[in-house]
């Protein structure tokens, strides 16, 4: 039923949550993994700003999803880890729909503080928009 499963993800609790329940459904349907973490243009201009280094911007990234990350590697399930650049929602359907994912994994609640007054606007946005189902843990 799922081949490709895209788990969208940006260090947070519920994002790691998340991880648990895409590689269930990984190891049961044989799938791969495509782990997606969008840096926003905020955050991109503040990292450029505070750092001079771009190899510690990619190392900031890094352990911003190395929760995540630690999960996967000890599953055995085929990953890989795609960073990309601009807002959140758009990016990620954009990147589920253009990869032809069958399912998308994403957490409730972000990171973002206003995303707890609502059910998570990226989330939103994801179920609504992307060609696949979507399962949002929380």
């Amino acid at each position: 039923m799922f081949t490709k499963i895209l788990l969208a993800t940006d260090g947070s609790d519920h994002s790691v949550r998340s991880t648990h329940y895409a590689t269930e459904l990984a190891e049961k349907f044989g799938a791969t993994i495509g782990v997606v973490y969008v840096v926003d243009g905020s955050t991109s201009k503040t990292d450029v700003l505070h750092h001079t280094d771009k190899f510690e911007v990619k190392k900031k990234r890094k352990e911003k999803i190395k929760k995540v990350e630690d999960v996967l590697q000890n599953t055995g399930i085929e990953y890989e880890i795609h960073i990309l650049h601009g807002e959140p929602g758009p990016t990620i359907v954009s990147f589920a729909n253009k990869n032809e994912f069958d399912c998308v994994v994403i957490g409730s609640r972000g990171l973002n503080e206003f995303q707890t007054f609502i059910l998570g606007s990226v989330s939103h946005k994801v179920a609504k928009r992307v060609n696949c189902p979507v399962l949002i843990v929380k």
